[in-house]
């Protein structure tokens, strides 16, 4: 069986745009099967993510920017703790809500 690439599968139709998505995905999983180190592949944008958000934090903690870089980071990271720990919270509410809802509806 003769492996064929996005490119040769290319070929004009009646609706170009039908196939896009579909060769789109076919190029995305040729490409991950190619990438022998995920983690080391995706380790900037993870990075990136990160400093984003962190940032985000720095700028609702410090809008005006007075404190010192230290503190900042400091209660930026205390204020990513406390988001993360909100949306844990309300992911283990909404998952007892529906096992109430589910052995209700059970009996």
């Amino acid at each position: 069986m003769s492996s064929k690439t996005p490119s040769d599968l290319s070929a004009p139709t009646d609706d170009p745009g039908s196939d896009r998505a579909l060769i789109a995905r076919i190029a995305a999983h040729t490409s991950w099967a190619n990438t022998s180190d995920r983690s080391a592949r995706t380790a900037p944008g993870r990075a990136a993510a990160r400093a984003a958000m962190l940032d985000r934090f720095e700028r609702e903690i410090d809008p005006d920017g007075t404190m010192s870089p230290a503190e900042r980071a400091l209660r930026a990271e205390s204020a990513r703790r406390a988001y993360f720990s909100r949306l844990a919270l309300r992911s283990a509410q909404a998952r007892r809500r529906r096992a109430g809802r589910d052995t209700d509806g059970a009996a």
